[in-house]
């Protein structure tokens, strides 16, 4: 009887970590895509930093196997290579550095979700919390869009 006990106990514990996996949600396989909501700048200078961002997630299987992320200022234009230079130049060298790395920011994001498969294992870089809210405002809606 103990015998029985213990191994019923054993394969019990087992199988917890399997039947915790039960709660989450099943996805379709797909590529769906979304928006985040504008971000406005509340300082003197409404240029900086304004705008949004869009992500695109792959499903397959249940599990996240591909992920973009792209920030756009309000006007739809790019945030890329010439994102924090005036007129083609960069003006201020510090604050085109610190837009570049928000950039460079949006595949890390992206990559990181693809490799833990959790939004909750992606953390905010610094220099780009606002592109990781629009990150994970927009990859919610989108897996909104995937949930069966």
């Amino acid at each position: 009887m103990k015998k029985r006990m213990i191994s019923v106990l054993l394969l019990s514990m087992l199988c917890m970590p399997v039947c915790a996996a039960c709660g989450e949600k099943n996805y379709a396989d797909g590529t769906y895509t979304a928006q985040s909501s504008e971000y406005i700048n509340d300082e003197e200078d409404e240029t900086a930093g304004n705008g949004y961002g869009v992500v695109s997630v792959t499903i397959k299987d249940n599990k996240i196997t591909d992920c973009t992320f792209r920030t756009y200022e309000l006007d739809g234009t790019l945030k890329g290579e010439e994102y924090g230079k005036e007129n083609g130049e960069v003006a201020n060298r510090d604050f085109y550095n610190k837009a570049q790395k928000a950039v460079a920011a949006c595949d890390q994001y992206a990559a990181k979700l693809v490799e833990t498969g959790s939004l909750k294992e992606v953390d905010a870089i610094s220099g780009a919390t606002v592109n990781y809210s629009e990150f994970k405002e927009a990859v919610k809606a989108a897996l909104k869009q995937a949930e069966q």
